[in-house]
Formats: C-alpha cells, sequence, structure tokens
C-alpha cells in the first residue's frame, strides 16, 4: 500500500509516466486543475493556497523520497515537486486562462534552466525528498515573480 500510494502522489495521479517530458505533463495537470478551480469559483483564497502548498510539500516530500530510495536519484516520474512549484508560480494570480498560460511557460522554463542558485535548492538537507521539492519551489518563486510582472505590465490584473 505503501509503495502504491508513494507513487500515486509522486507522479501526480500518473502524468510522470508519460513517455515525454513527464515534468511537463505533471505541471500541466495542476495548471488545469488551477484553471477548473478559478473558471469554477474564481480566484482561489490566499489561505487555501498556502494550505494546500503545505500539504503538498509534506506528502510531496515523502513521496519524493520513498521514490528515489526506490528508482536512483530525482527519478524522471516524480513530478509532485512541479505541482509544489505550480502552486507556488500560481499564488495569489488572479488574472484568468492567459495568466495561467504565462505562469506555465515561466515555471517550465525557470525549472528547466534553474538560474539564479535555483539548482543549489537540490542538495537542501542533502538532497533527498526536501531537494527534489526544493529546486522547484525555487523555480515557481522566480515564475511567479515574472508571471506577477507580465500580467500587471499587460493590465491583465
Amino acid at each position: 500500500m505503501t509503495r502504491f500510494l508513494a507513487h500515486l502522489i509522486g507522479t501526480f495521479f500518473g502524468t510522470g509516466y508519460g513517455p515525454i517530458a513527464p515534468a511537463t505533463w505533471g505541471s500541466f495537470a495542476y495548471g488545469l486543475i488551477w484553471w477548473g478551480l478559478w473558471t469554477l469559483y474564481g480566484p482561489i483564497p490566499l489561505w487555501i493556497q498556502g494550505a494546500a502548498f503545505v500539504v503538498v510539500m509534506i506528502i510531496g516530500t515523502w513521496a519524493a523520497e520513498m521514490l528515489e530510495r526506490w528508482h536512483g536519484e530525482d527519478p524522471r516520474k516524480c513530478v509532485i515537486d512541479e505541482v509544489a512549484g505550480m502552486q507556488v508560480t500560481y499564488f495569489g494570480l488572479a488574472a484568468g486562462p492567459l495568466g495561467w498560460f504565462i505562469g506555465f511557460v515561466y515555471f517550465r522554463i525557470f525549472d528547466i534552466l534553474k538560474p539564479l542558485g535555483v539548482r543549489k535548492l537540490e542538495k537542501l538537507n542533502g538532497g533527498g525528498g526536501l531537494g527534489i521539492m526544493a529546486d522547484d519551489v525555487g523555480a515557481g518563486v522566480l515564475a511567479a515573480i515574472a508571471t506577477q510582472i507580465t500580467v500587471r505590465l499587460l493590465g491583465w490584473m
């Protein structure tokens, strides 16, 4: 049961099993969920976004740790870290579908390039589950800043 749950969470309900660019699929899947919730309910209250982030960080760190034990260092199928990064990217964003798309693109760019010390976060606490999650959170912070600046400059907020 533990192995099943770790894989379910770590692969974000199987999106990490995509044959090409699993991290992009995991990011996109979360983006669709966020967009759907925003479309149905409007901007999600910040306290809910924050609580959801804490939950994803706790269970995601555990799942990433387990997947790393079973599949080697930072396995490609582990995409729960992308979910955490996308949560940070979208935190407080109320710009609609164009804002969602811009945030997604920025997050993928910063996650791939890992600029400004983001790559060093992989080794936080010696790596493992926390390191897997931390570099994507760092990329999410950069993506959030870039997204907020862009949507404001374009007058979408």
